[in-house]
């Protein structure tokens, strides 16, 4: 990682260890911590990492925005920052400037389509978008005749069903109703939903690993601390398999995870190797969630389940964020077709490649 990247990420490090510590958040039932923090988020310029400075963001690479969506995930970060962040970069596709305050994407599932009408105004349903609930604007994209458009949205002009996803956070189906855009420009040829998928299925993936790595801190922790039949749990030899395990979901997930990130940051996301990468790793980062949170609630027992402990902050946002930007059952199948269409004899080559 390049120096200005670690600036970056320690930089958000700094300000969730700060502003949003897991115990902290846990015991404020109010939310008093939502607003301080994300007046320090903006003051750093993350939100808008993806923006150039002509359209009013901080201008940092592509790289420098994954690392801290990583720290997001250790952090289980409960709030839309990776959303603004991807909201930033669709509008930056089509040279829109960003507005401040929260931001969501829509679509963020693959079924989902959003029309952009004759009269210029947009219609359609989305279904399951992050924090729409809580954001001011959505940038969306959205299918016109003869190609696609990107728009920017004010929430306020939406019918907004509010949901929740299994970690508490919003997810909510957004209705357009001939809803009139603030701005909106043609797509850049060759970019499509798939595209936008791709790019929120690697930022998924990347929290998903940051919040497996903080499942693992907690679950060696915890198996150091408690004390069974006159010893730590930590030396049964049954708690130490599971923890080698959940080590091993952990370290393959952050693998599969900066794999994507990296081949995003150096290349365009439509090629099939940003495909392979970023299909793979949202496919392998969810598989390692729902095994590495079964193995950390089964160390930590009880305990673990309890509202008052943080491991829920994490475990359940892991298990959340493996639907958002298409679930690893759509990807699989995605990407079985990309190979099949490629033919048996460019499958080791393409795999190998990487």
């Amino acid at each position: 990682m390049a120096d200005s990247e670690n600036i970056v990420a320690q930089t958000a490090e700094r300000i969730f260890a700060d502003l949003a510590d897991a115990q902290t958040i846990n015991r404020d039932k109010k939310g008093g911590w939502k607003a301080p923090l994300w007046q320090a988020l903006t003051k750093a310029g993350l939100p808008l990492s993806w923006v150039s400075e002509d359209c009013g963001g901080s201008g940092a690479s592509l790289a420098e925005g994954f690392g801290v969506l990583s720290a997001a995930g250790r952090f289980a970060l409960p709030v839309p920052l990776a959303e603004t962040m991807l909201a930033g970069w669709l509008l930056s596709q089509a040279k829109i400037a960003s507005p401040g305050g929260e931001m969501t994407v829509a679509p963020s599932g693959p079924k989902d389509r959003i029309t952009w009408d004759a009269d210029g105004a947009l219609s359609g349903r989305a279904r399951g978008i992050p924090f729409a609930s809580d954001a001011n604007h959505i940038a969306v994209l959205a299918h016109r005749t003869g190609g696609l458009s990107i728009a920017l949205v004010e929430a306020a002009a939406c019918r907004i069903e509010a949901g929740l996803n299994l970690g508490g956070d919003g997810s909510d189906t957004v209705t357009f109703s001939r809803v009139a855009p603030i701005a909106i420009a043609p797509a850049p040829k060759g970019f499509d939903q798939t595209a936008l998928l791709l790019m929120g299925a690697v930022a998924r993936s990347l929290q998903i690993a940051g919040a497996l790595e903080q499942m693992l801190d907690i679950s060696v922790r915890y198996s150091n601390e408690r004390v069974a039949f006159e010893k730590k749990i930590s030396k049964f030899q049954a708690v130490q398999h599971n923890l080698a395990k959940l080590a091993g979901e952990s370290a393959a997930a952050l693998a599969a995870a900066t794999s994507a990130a990296d081949t995003f940051a150096s290349g365009a996301p439509s090629d099939d190797a940003a495909f392979l990468e970023a299909a793979s790793a949202k496919i392998r980062c969810s598989e390692a969630a729902e095994k590495g949170a079964a193995i950390a609630h089964q160390v930590l027992g009880a305990i673990g389940f309890t509202i008052e402990h943080v491991l829920h902050r994490y475990s359940l946002r892991a298990l959340a964020w493996r639907d958002d930007f298409g679930s690893e059952s759509y990807w699989a199948v995605e990407l079985g077709k990309r190979v099949a269409a490629r033919g048996a004899d460019e499958l080791w080559p393409l795999v190998a490649s990487r």
